[in-house]
C-alpha cells in the first residue's frame, strides 16, 4: 500500500500515467462519442456534433504542437496541471450549460486539454520512471488509452441504465475525473524544482527524406481513420437494421481490444519491421472500417470494433517509435511534423464525413471516402519502402 502513495515508485507513477489519460482522453474526448446516441436524442445534430469532434480534435493539435517546444520538466509539470483543470471543467460545462457556444469553447478547451495530459503527462511519466529500459512501462502507459475507453463508456451506460440523462453523464465523469485527478497530480510532479540541462537541436532538413515525407503523408491518412469511427462507430452501429442498442456494446469492446494492442503491436514490429507492421495494421483498420457497409450482422460488427480498437493505438505507437528511429538525436521537428498531419486528419475527418452523411442520409459514403483514404495510406507505404534501404 505504500508503494502506491510513494510518488517516486514506478508503480504508482504508472497507475498515475494512466489516470491521467483517463481524465484526459476519456473523460474529455472519448466520452463524448459513447454519448452521442443519446445526445442526438434531444440536444444535437449530426451535423454540429461532427463540428464539436472537429474542433476538439483542433484543441488537442494546438496543445500537441505547444508541447513539442516546452523542454523544461517543470513548465511541463505546470501544463499537465492546467490540463486537468481544464478536462474537469470543460466535461462540467457540458453538464451544466446546453448554450451552443458554451460547447464550442468546452470541446476546443476538452481537445488542448487532452494534449496536456496525454502528451505533457507520458513526458513526466517517462521523466520520473526509474528504470533502464522503460519501453514495456510505457507500453503498459499507453494501455492506458484502451481503459479511457472503456471505464468511461461503463460510466455513461450505468448512469444511463439507471434513468439519467446524458447530462447527469457528463456531471458523474466530471466527479470521476476530479477524484482520478487527485491521485494523479499528486505523483506526477516532483518533491523539489527539478534542474536539467536543456538542449536545444537545430534544424536538420537531411531528415526529411523522400520515405519520411511519404510517411507523414501516410500519418495524415490514419488520423482521418481514428477519427470517423473514433466520432461515430456507436451512431454507425445502432444505425444498422436490427442492431439498434448495440453500439454502445461495440464501443465497449473498442476499448478492451485497445488495452493490449500497443504492447502487441510493438513486440511485432521489433520482430517483424515497423513498415510491414504499420502496412497490416492499416489494412485491418480498412476491412473494419468498412464492415458496417457491408452487412449488419451482429457479430462481424462486434468484429469491426476488435479491428478499430485493436489498430488505432498501436499505430500512434507505431508511427512515433519509427519517427524516432529515423530522427535518431533529433526527434523534435519530425515528431513535430507527424503530429500535425495525423492532427489534420483528424480535423478535417468530422467534416467532409457529416456533409456525407447529410448528402446521403447514412454513413456509408463517409465510410467508404475513409477507407479509401486509409488504403491509400498502404499504397503510399508501400510505395515508400523502396526508398528505405535498411530495416525499420
Amino acid at each position: 500500500m505504500n508503494r502506491l502513495f510513494d510518488r517516486n515508485d514506478n508503480l504508482s507513477i504508472i497507475i498515475a500515467g494512466i489516470f491521467a489519460i483517463i481524465i484526459g482522453l476519456g473523460v474529455a474526448r472519448f466520452a463524448f462519442t459513447s454519448l452521442i446516441p443519446s445526445m442526438l436524442v434531444n440536444h444535437l445534430d449530426i451535423t454540429f456534433a461532427g463540428i464539436l469532434a472537429s474542433l476538439n480534435f483542433a484543441g488537442y493539435l494546438s496543445g500537441s504542437l505547444l508541447s513539442i517546444f516546452i523542454k523544461d520538466i517543470n513548465q511541463k509539470v505546470f501544463l499537465f496541471r492546467i490540463g486537468v483543470v481544464l478536462a474537469i471543467s470543460s466535461t462540467l460545462a457540458l453538464a451544466l450549460n446546453s448554450n451552443d457556444t458554451v460547447w464550442i469553447i468546452a470541446r476546443i478547451l476538452a481537445g488542448f486539454a487532452g494534449a496536456m495530459t496525454f502528451v505533457v503527462g507520458s513526458a513526466i511519466v517517462m521523466t520520473k520512471l526509474q528504470m533502464e529500459s522503460k519501453t514495456k512501462a510505457m507500453g503498459i502507459h499507453f494501455s492506458g488509452i484502451g481503459f479511457s475507453i472503456l471505464t468511461t463508456d461503463l460510466i455513461n451506460r450505468y448512469v444511463l441504465s439507471s434513468g439519467g440523462s446524458w447530462q447527469d453523464s457528463w456531471l458523474v465523469l466530471s466527479i470521476f475525473a476530479f477524484v482520478l485527478s487527485l491521485y494523479s497530480v499528486y505523483v506526477l510532479s516532483f518533491d523539489k524544482k527539478v534542474k536539467q540541462n536543456v538542449v536545444k537541436h537545430g534544424f536538420d532538413k537531411s531528415i526529411f527524406t523522400f520515405f519520411v515525407i511519404l510517411l507523414i503523408m501516410v500519418y495524415f491518412t490514419e488520423g482521418v481513420g481514428f477519427v470517423v469511427q473514433g466520432t461515430f462507430l456507436p451512431d454507425i452501429i445502432n444505425k444498422l437494421p436490427g442492431l439498434e442498442g448495440f453500439g454502445n456494446i461495440t464501443w465497449t469492446i473498442v476499448g478492451l481490444a485497445g488495452i493490449p494492442s500497443c504492447i502487441i503491436w510493438m513486440r511485432l514490429a521489433h520482430k517483424y519491421g515497423s513498415v510491414n507492421i504499420i502496412i497490416i495494421a492499416l489494412l485491418i483498420q480498412t476491412v473494419g472500417i468498412l464492415i458496417p457497409t457491408m452487412t449488419s450482422n451482429l457479430y462481424l460488427n462486434l468484429l469491426s470494433g476488435v479491428f478499430f480498437g485493436g489498430t488505432f493505438v498501436g499505430l500512434v505507437a507505431l508511427f512515433m517509435n519509427l519517427g524516432g528511429q529515423l530522427a535518431k538525436s533529433n526527434p523534435v521537428v519530425l515528431m513535430g511534423a507527424l503530429t500535425t498531419s495525423y492532427g489534420i486528419g483528424q480535423v478535417i475527418a468530422p467534416l467532409y464525413s457529416v456533409y456525407l452523411i447529410d448528402k446521403f442520409g447514412n454513413y456509408d459514403y463517409a465510410l467508404y471516402l475513409t477507407a479509401f483514404i486509409v488504403f491509400g495510406g498502404v499504397v503510399l507505404l508501400l510505395f515508400a519502402k523502396k526508398f528505405e534501404t535498411h530495416k525499420i
